[in-house]
């Protein structure tokens, strides 16, 4: 449904006419319908919010998110009010409604879920109680019927010990059946795609090239030209000998190419050395010796011209060889140039262009941290389901906040400092509350990947140390536990490697470990940057929690 209502903006402006879109479970509004193509103004989800209607203006509705959004609305009249309501309550109730099968087990998987963490937090206060009993009454001391009591106090704990690891098994069965692997492998926006593997361009070293040898052509050929052209000149009146033939071979050896630019000499001479039988005459023979010196004396320029030929050939071959070799070179390097997830991702911590006064854009940074919920997929889907939820749980909190006023939030400075103005920002399921909880998340990427990029091939001790070093100190006995057995199921580092490649087999690859660590010695340092923007925002107004969960 569409059309118009009016908007109450604010006192001074009072009730502005705008032009309403209700489509999608969205209720969207433009200054005018001819200005639509603008883009909305503004928006409402009809199935968080609550729909009110006034008890004394009947064109009067009001949409309402406690704490975030409102929207108050009049009609042109009570009739046309009554169709938005109409409209609005349908699309509500369809929303709401519209629970599938997969939804209803969630659900149901989710309290099951909590039941058996409270019986896990009673093992474990009982199993403290029996390790402490232990403790005042140790083994080998008192009466002789201490070693019995001692037997029974180590059968109970064995026994709590076994409960209580079965019920946690039974907690990752659950965790297991409630998110499925379709669930799990569905890649969040700004997933990085598979790039697409380059072409080779290495040039092979037997692989002549064609300029080289048009070269070489053109310079037997002219040589032996030259040389045809002083016979000629030695001999006046002579016919001149036909020109060596186009196709001579380069890859002839010097010794047969004299050869024949001999033979060629000769029958030149040949022809140039007949004269008529009649003339006799003394002054002629002694020209004819003349001649055959000058003959000879050709003779051996040609020979001579036919060897530079030769050398300025083999000189070529020898400069084609560097430039064959520069090129394997290139074309080797490009190909050890290997892509990793780093590099093909379309959102980067390393891209984001921080505004004036250290401000990190919101949107580029929740683009970001959804394109790093990958690398807990390929860390264990399963296991690592409930990080993953609580990460992208955190992102949609803090996307929500900027949806409610893309114009108002642009940096996450500015949704901090608007909640602490409102004093709602240490409320729970507050967008600073969700910001803190996802920037210590970012935190244990980063030591993680921090860790293997130093070198660590140990992906369960570089994790361990990871958790160490951020999340730990706010988890409680039961959610460590669930973190303890998560990292059990931890890949090899191979395995872990595999996964962060763009196109399968370049792991194996030699310029792999050099890329990836080019790759997250940009991304790591962008990622840390903004991190202590944000540390020193909490710290500065007082909003760091100490609280465990």
């Amino acid at each position: 449904m569409e059309g118009v209502l009016y908007k109450w903006t604010n006192y001074i402006s009072g009730w502005q006419p705008r032009w309403f879109v209700l489509a999608g479970g969205t209720l969207s509004y433009y200054d005018s319908q001819e200005d639509a193509w603008k883009g909305c103004k503004g928006s409402i989800k009809i199935s968080v919010c609550e729909i009110q209607v006034h008890p004394s203006d009947f064109t009067r509705v009001d949409l309402t998110i406690p704490g975030e959004q409102y929207f108050y609305l009049r009609a042109i009249n009570a009739a046309e009010r009554q169709k938005w309501l109409v409209a609005l309550g349908t699309a509500k109730a369809c929303l709401t409604d519209n629970r599938t099968k997969r939804e209803k087990e969630l659900q149901e998987n989710t309290e099951t879920l909590k039941t058996k963490m409270c019986e896990l937090r009673l093992y474990c206060d009982l199993l403290l109680e029996q390790v402490n009993k232990l403790k005042e009454d140790p083994l080998g001391e008192g009466a002789a019927g201490s070693a019995e009591t001692g037997d029974d106090t180590g059968t109970l704990v064995k026994s709590t010990c076994t409960t209580f690891l079965k019920t946690l098994e039974e907690c990752m069965q659950i965790a297991s059946r409630t998110f499925s692997p379709d669930l799990l492998s569905h890649s969040p926006p700004g997933s990085p795609p598979v790039a697409a593997v380059k072409p080779q361009k290495i040039k092979p070293l037997n692989q002549k090239s064609p300029y080289s040898e048009e070269k070489q052509r053109g310079s037997v050929n002219n040589s032996s030209r030259a040389s045809a052209q002083e016979c000629v000149e030695s001999g006046p009146e002579q016919e001149p000998p036909s020109p060596p033939p186009e196709n001579t071979s380069t890859g002839n050896s010097l010794v047969e190419q004299e050869n024949k630019d001999i033979a060629e000499v000769q029958d030149v001479l040949q022809s140039s050395t007949q004269d008529p039988a009649e003339d006799e005459h003394p002054r002629e023979e002694a020209g004819e010796a003349a001649h055959s010196d000058e003959v000879d004396h050709a003779q051996e320029e040609v020979l001579s011209s036919s060897r530079q030929s030769k050398e300025q050939q083999a000189s070529d071959q020898n400069k084609a060889v560097p430039e064959a070799n520069e090129l394997e070179s290139q074309g080797k390097q490009e190909e050890d140039q290997v892509e990793t997830f780093f590099s093909s991702m379309s959102h980067r911590f390393s891209d984001i262009r921080l505004e004036d006064g250290k401000g990190i854009p919101t949107l580029a940074f929740l683009d970001s941290c959804y394109a790093i919920v990958p690398v807990l997929d390929k860390l264990g889907p399963t296991v690592f389901a409930p990080v993953k939820i609580d990460f992208v749980g955190n992102i949609k909190k803090v996307q929500q906040k900027l949806l409610s006023d893309p114009g108002a939030f642009p940096t996450l400075q500015s949704i901090v400092l608007h909640e602490v103005e409102m004093e709602v920002a240490q409320v729970r399921n507050s967008a600073t509350e969700a910001l803190l909880w996802l920037k210590r998340g970012l935190k244990f990427l980063k030591e993680f990947l921090s860790e293997v990029n130093a070198g660590e091939q140990d992906i369960h001790a570089a994790l361990n140390n990871a958790y160490g070093k951020t999340l730990r100190q706010y988890h409680g006995w039961v959610v460590r536990g669930v973190f303890a057995l998560a990292l059990r199921a931890a890949p090899s580092y191979s395995g872990f490697m595999a996964a962060l490649v763009s196109h399968e087999g370049d792991e194996l690859k030699e310029g792999f470990t050099t890329g990836m660590q080019r790759d997250l010695a940009i991304y790591l340092p962008a990622m840390e940057k903004q991190l202590a923007i944000l540390d020193a925002l909490y710290e500065e107004y007082g909003l760091e929690s100490d609280e465990v969960v």
